[in-house]
């Protein structure tokens, strides 16, 4: 692609500035004006992608150095340029927050790889001119990076916005885009370190309208479009082609996805599609069972902590879910969905509600992340997805833990290298043709993961065809104890 694409990058000088509600009221406002804009999200996230989804009427795709290649991002942003009359990138953190000290992976790095403009969030609460000294601080803390212009947030009144500008103006030549006064309640609610997804909240359209309402009202609009205007044509690198589709026959990939499960990289969906799959979402909290035709299950991550009482009573899809196991049906999980495959959760008001039951443990909810950071991963056990000796980036975030803590005679699937896992530095209990894990994954940085989730659908439906239906039914809850025969059974049978 030659053409330049108008793209923009809004930053902060910390996490909490503000620049999510800014991202979607802006992605809202050039909706309305009828621009087509793609969001990306830069770093492992899920909500916010949501919401820009739910702002720009369009997908929204995180960018991640630490779990992709550069040239995989710059081929990303390439393939979704030619469809859209520019790009709209929220940042995380702090512009230069990284790794180290060397600010690796951060969304500074990130604006110089895919040379877009950068207008800087700065919440100016009891500040006036030393927000230009913070300004000018990040203009020459790396002049590569190319920082365009300022928002200001948290305005007190005239003379407070008065005095900003100027002094902006004056010692950082840069423009002020925008100004946005206090506001006396959130617009978005938040949970835990980041907003509550939208599929959770009771009036999450009107949450975006009256973001959009304050971006029109307080934002330079056609300021912002012409910095977006001023990016270069993007670097060139190699064409992002999907996955071809080698399968003899579309195989069928049911996702659970409702308010308890919503925790799904559009990337990994789209990959799971381009590699054959047809993808069917479903209910944990109301689908009465498991469609007859399907060959693969998708459990994303979620809160469905939140949602224990109501998946606990849906006994008819647990068990479902557990027979199709049992039948060697190939079931990823992450996160959530592999506190979904244990025998319980256990809230903080300490009530206890059944889960599907195929391992057997609980997951205890705490108030502090149990697991909180970017992940490493080897694969050091025969399982359905990954072979033997990979290495796989990922991350994770649970506020969950696992007892009884599992034993050394416990199949797990990967040895951490970095981050928490289940403990004792292992993480992806195994069973039959189900891996459940901590770790999320991204399809750019783990390519052969969609791949081989549709080939083992794809052998799982030929022995489906091959073999009589089985009835199912509805015995007690199962009585789980630590000896339960994790990883033991055929791959099929």
């Amino acid at each position: 692609m030659d053409r330049p694409c108008p793209r923009l990058l809004l930053a902060a000088l910390r996490g909490g500035a503000g620049k999510t509600t800014l991202t979607l009221g802006l992605l809202a406002a050039w909706h309305s004006q009828g621009r087509v804009i793609v969001p990306f999200k830069k770093g492992p996230d899920y909500i916010d992608p949501a919401w820009h989804a739910l702002a720009a009427g369009r997908p929204s795709h995180n960018l991640d150095p630490f779990l992709m290649e550069g040239d995989q991002i710059v081929a990303l942003v390439r393939r979704h340029a030619t469809t859209a009359d520019g790009l709209l990138i929220e940042g995380n953190r702090g512009l230069y927050d990284g790794l180290d000290a060397e600010g690796t992976y951060s969304t500074a790095e990130l604006a110089k790889l895919l040379a877009v403009p950068v207008v800087l969030v700065v919440d100016c609460t009891m500040a006036t001119r030393t927000v230009a000294a913070l300004v000018l601080g990040c203009q020459h803390f790396d002049p590569q990076v190319p920082l365009k212009g300022v928002i200001l947030n948290q305005i007190a009144r005239p003379r407070h916005e008065a005095i900003l500008r100027a002094s902006i103006e004056r010692y950082c030549g840069l423009p002020v885009l925008g100004a946005l006064p206090r506001l006396k309640c959130a617009v978005f609610p938040e949970r835990h370190m980041g907003l509550v997804p939208p599929q959770e909240h009771a009036a999450a359209l009107r949450a975006v309208h009256t973001a959009r309402d304050l971006a029109e009202k307080y934002l330079d609009l056609e300021g912002l479009w012409q910095v977006a205007g001023q990016a270069p044509p993007l670097p060139p690198g190699p064409w992002l082609e999907p996955v071809p589709d080698t399968a003899p026959e579309p195989v069928t990939i049911g996702i659970i996805r409702d308010s308890a499960f919503q925790f799904y990289y559009t990337d990994n969906l789209e990959a799971l599609a381009a590699a054959g799959a047809r993808l069917v979402e479903l209910s944990a909290l109301e689908a009465p069972s498991l469609p007859p035709d399907l060959d693969a299950l998708y459990i994303g991550g979620g809160f469905p902590e939140t949602h224990a009482q109501a998946l606990s009573e849906n006994r008819t899809f647990r068990e479902a879910v557990r027979q199709a196991a049992e039948n060697a049906l190939p079931i990823y999980a992450e996160c959530g969905g592999l506190m979904y495959l244990g025998a319980a959760i256990r809230t903080l008001e300490g009530e206890r509600f059944p889960m599907v039951g195929l391992f057997p443990f609980d997951f205890v909810m705490g108030r502090k992340p149990k697991g909180h950071g970017y992940t490493v991963l080897e694969v050091e056990t025969d399982n359905p997805f990954f072979p033997r000796g990979s290495r796989l980036k990922g991350h994770e975030f649970h506020y969950s833990r696992i007892q009884p803590e599992p034993g050394a005679d416990t199949v797990m699937a990967f040895r951490v290298v970095r981050g928490a896992g289940i403990g004792g530095q292992r993480d992806g209990l195994l069973y039959k043709n189900v891996l459940a894990t901590y770790t999320h994954l991204h399809a750019l940085g783990a390519p052969h993961w969609a791949p081989a989730l549709v080939a083992r659908a794809g052998e799982y439906r030929r022995c489906r065809l091959a073999r009589p239906a089985r009835e199912l039914t509805l015995p007690e809850e199962p009585q789980l104890t630590a000896t339960h025969r994790l990883g033991e059974g055929p791959l099929f049978h």
